[in-house]
């Protein structure tokens, strides 16, 4: 039976692999870690993770979003998803999701409701201290989307 939980603070590091894989570097995930809500998903096992910051009062940010890799493409990231967003709709807040400019993942965010909002220049370039590769393509920017209330 799936469901998800609420991670309590002391053990959001227990799920370290997971969130290296929404985003693979430590120190960028340190930045909202511990003022984020994170969420995991199980279905007999934790399958799904999320964690998701406030950016103001009526923004809502999902900073990692990661399934466990022999789980992809079977629906547990897409279930995670609605369930955030469902969240954020009950504040009347507006969601935000930034990613690589790859449109994979780009695609997998539209098919969930959001549109592109804006996109930062440089953003990996600028931030991590290594070159990023998601699915063969060299990140640069961050693009973000966005679900409005």
């Amino acid at each position: 039976m799936i469901r998800i939980e609420e991670i309590k603070e002391e053990d959001k590091l227990k799920y370290k692999d997971l969130l290296l894989l929404g985003d693979e570097d430590m120190h960028m995930i340190e930045r909202y870690l511990h003022r984020g809500v994170m969420y995991a998903l199980f279905d007999d096992e934790a399958r799904t993770i999320a964690v998701v910051t406030e950016e103001g009062p009526s923004t809502m940010e999902l900073k990692n979003l990661a399934t466990v890799p022999r789980y992809q493409g079977q629906g547990y990231g897409h279930i995670m998803v609605d369930f955030i967003k469902a969240l954020a709709k009950k504040r009347r807040c507006t969601l935000l999701v930034g990613t690589g400019d790859n449109p994979k993942t780009i695609r997998f965010y539209e098919s969930c409701g959001f549109t592109r909002s804006h996109i930062i220049e440089d953003f990996f370039t600028d931030n991590y201290d290594h070159v990023i590769i998601e699915d063969g393509i060299k990140l640069k920017d961050m693009v973000y989307l966005k679900l409005e209330p």
